[in-house]
């Protein structure tokens, strides 16, 4: 067996019309198809569905920092460092909290979707990765 790609994330909001509102209304990503037997949501960036939220219920309590679970889901928007400012003023703009990170292979900025998992959005600026894996490790604050 050999794992060729990723194919999509799959992750647990509370309320599936709110995170429709942000992952589709904020962050334009295309819904595919609505699965009510599950309150699901596919959203599309290309594929059949590259991404999809499962809705467990408002009333569903929020895991503890310190338990195991995804960290964050990431998409890339584009190559440019513009791109990513005017993503930081579109979000900042709609009363949403950023924070920017230069990992050296890209740049980022994250944020919250409204049950609070994180949402990383990224331009690649750099192929070192592809001779020094190790340069992927990295961390440090982005002035954007």
């Amino acid at each position: 067996m050999k794992i060729q790609s990723l194919g999509h994330v799959v992750i647990k909001v509370r309320n599936q019309e709110r995170a429709e509102a942000f992952y589709n209304g904020l962050l334009k990503l295309p819904i595919a198809a609505r699965w009510p037997l599950k309150s699901m949501t596919f959203f599309t960036l290309g594929n059949h569905h590259d991404f999809a939220i499962a809705a467990v219920g408002d009333d569903a309590p929020s895991a503890p920092p310190n338990s195991p679970g995804l960290l964050h889901v990431a998409f890339r928007i584009g190559h440019l460092l513009d791109e990513l400012r005017e993503a930081k003023l579109y979000l900042e703009a709609a009363g949403v909290e950023v924070i920017a990170r230069d990992h050296g292979v890209s740049k980022s900025i994250y944020c919250k979707d409204p049950d609070g998992n994180t949402v990383e959005l990224y331009i690649d600026v750099s192929e070192v990765w592809k001779h020094q894996p190790e340069a992927v490790a990295q961390a440090a604050p982005l002035d954007l």
